[in-house]
């Protein structure tokens, strides 16, 4: 190997690698997400821990499961074993609505930076490739994978013994772009040449990723479908995990030992139908502190409709609960309450980042307490920080689903309009942006200064969180919105009027490297649209 620099040197280029924050299992965004209990799951993780270990298998475990079955739960757990057991290489636990995490730009680069901490003797090939390809960050995913991950291991594997070590990808099916996921299982099947290297894969089973499955030889990857397991195994599982969580209820309100009885217990577990998001959500409701556990329990257990839906229970509790939380809760205004339920929980359930209640009101033009009081009775299904400054998420997508679907979301005042959303949060985007944008906001003067020097608070008040988010997101709004463009329309306008100071804050805020691909996929709807934009 030619001379590699020292280990400071090696350090400060390698700390370069573009990282997507919270993409490794155990990292502060994962921390209170749940492993499986013992005695639960113990024939399936005892199979993949088999395959991880079998240097003849196939170098892709592809488990898929429909919504609510428990994958990123066993994606956690096998990645803490192989962690704990020195064996895991990275991992990248994606999520639609947590900015990186979305999308696949920083996938191979986060996979590269973890790949150094966990195998030291790989930073000095990392740092070769990186002195030898300056620009590998702006190049394609084939070209990171390729200078990024497997030519470093090859060099790493002539150089020194390795045990067989696992990547992890958990919820594939949550990122962005169906090209994206084809192109990344095409590129994970060539882990086939590194006979120490394993990949584990969790998705549903959405076209994009059976046909990218489908795509690459049988040989290269081995699928365990999640929701064909026995349903007597399953519901076993589910009601373990029923046992463990009330009785943590039983405890806090000092309800009788046993409470609230086996009967229970096993009517909750076959309402369940193998899904644990099902049990997860129902526990969480009961646990409310806004409401009576008993009363909770009571209306969760009441008859249900019996259709033939796989997710006709899962979507029966997300119906008891939004009614019981917002309607029931306040019945002044109604038709109000569902104005302000789909506005503020349909910009929560679509944002490609998620914002806190403060910067939310901002952007929504409402008084951030007309959003907290919106959201108080709604911890079973939202994460809700007591915080106004930490941001609201999601606690599972099999919510997201329910309300934008309309054959699932019965209830049509609680049914999301995506498009329609989009298009308001495009609009105030908008608004945030022209209100503030202009020349040199942070008072730089001169045209070469460097961002870097840019104090934090002036950054912050100069370019406001909800600015910021506007600059990064409005185009994407645009692209999956109805909003019609034409000439003098409010794209043109804001083009003309503050491109220049568009640019220029996506700069201070270090997303530069973003603006390209936003003007290009922006280019590519006007070109469909007809429309010519100069700026």
């Amino acid at each position: 190997m030619a001379s590699c620099g020292s280990q400071d040197e090696q350090d400060r280029l390698l700390s370069k690698l573009p990282y997507a924050d919270g993409a490794a299992f155990n990292s502060r965004f994962w921390e209170h997400e749940a492993e499986c209990l013992p005695d639960t799951r113990v024939d399936l993780l005892e199979h993949i821990n088999s395959w991880s270990k079998d240097p003849r298998g196939s170098c892709i475990f592809w488990l898929n499961g429909i919504a609510g079955t428990g994958k990123s739960t066993i994606a956690r757990t096998v990645a803490r074993t192989w962690s704990n057991q020195k064996r895991l290489g990275a991992s990248f636990f994606f999520s639609k609505g947590r900015g990186d995490l979305g999308h696949a730009g920083k996938l191979f680069t986060s996979f590269a930076a973890q790949l150094a901490t966990t195998l030291p003797a790989l930073k000095p090939y990392l740092y070769e490739t990186m002195k030898a390809i300056p620009d590998i960050f702006q190049r394609g995913l084939c070209d990171q994978w390729k200078y990024l991950i497997l030519q470093p291991l090859s060099n790493l594997k002539v150089s020194s013994q390795q045990q067989v070590f696992v990547l992890v990808i958990d919820a594939l099916d949550e990122c962005e772009g169906d090209d994206d996921i084809k192109l990344i299982l095409r590129l994970l099947a060539e882990a086939k040449k590194e006979a120490q290297l394993r990949v584990f894969v969790t998705s549903r089973p959405e076209t994009p990723i059976r046909f990218g499955f489908h795509r690459i030889t049988q040989e290269a990857h081995q699928d365990f479908v999640l929701h064909n397991i026995s349903p007597p195994v399953i519901q076993h599982d589910i009601s373990i995990f029923l046992h463990h969580e009330l009785e943590i209820i039983q405890r806090e309100n000092q309800f009788p030992e046993g409470w609230p009885g086996e009967g229970t217990i096993k009517l909750l577990s076959e309402r369940a139908q193998g899904l644990f998001i099902y049990a997860a959500t129902a526990c969480r409701f009961i646990r409310d502190p806004s409401w009576n556990p008993v009363e909770s329990l009571s209306l969760i257990l009441q008859d249900a409709y019996v259709g033939q839906s796989s997710t006709q229970e899962l979507d029966e509790i997300y119906t008891r609960i939004l009614t019981h939380s917002i309607i029931l809760r306040d019945r002044r205004n109604k038709e109000q309450l569902y104005i302000e339920f789909r506005l503020i929980v349909g910009s929560i359930v679509i944002l490609p980042d998620y914002l806190s209640s403060t910067i939310l009101a901002r952007l929504l033009e409402l008084p951030v307490e007309t959003i907290k009081v919106r959201l108080r009775c709604l911890h079973s299904v939202l994460d809700v920080p007591d915080s106004d400054q930490s941001p609201i998420r999601l606690l599972h997508p099999s919510f997201r689903d329910f309300l934008q679907d309309q054959q699932r979301c019965l209830e049509r005042q609680f049914w999301i309009d995506e498009n329609h959303t989009h298009g308001h949060l495009f609009m105030n985007c908008i608004k945030v942006m022209s209100k503030h944008l202009k020349r040199d906001m942070c008072k730089l003067r001169l045209p070469g200064a460097f961002t870097s020097k840019v104090k934090h608070d002036v950054l912050g008040n100069s370019l406001p969180l909800e600015v910021q988010y506007a600059c990064q997101y409005w185009v994407h709004h645009v692209l999956r919105s109805n909003v019609k463009l034409s000439d003098n329309g409010e794209v043109h306008t804001f083009l003309r009027n503050h491109f220049l100071y568009w640019v220029e804050a996506l700069s201070l805020i270090g997303k530069m490297s973003d603006c390209v691909l936003i003007v290009k996929s922006l280019e590519e709807k006007l070109t469909v649209s007809r429309i010519s934009v100069s700026f």
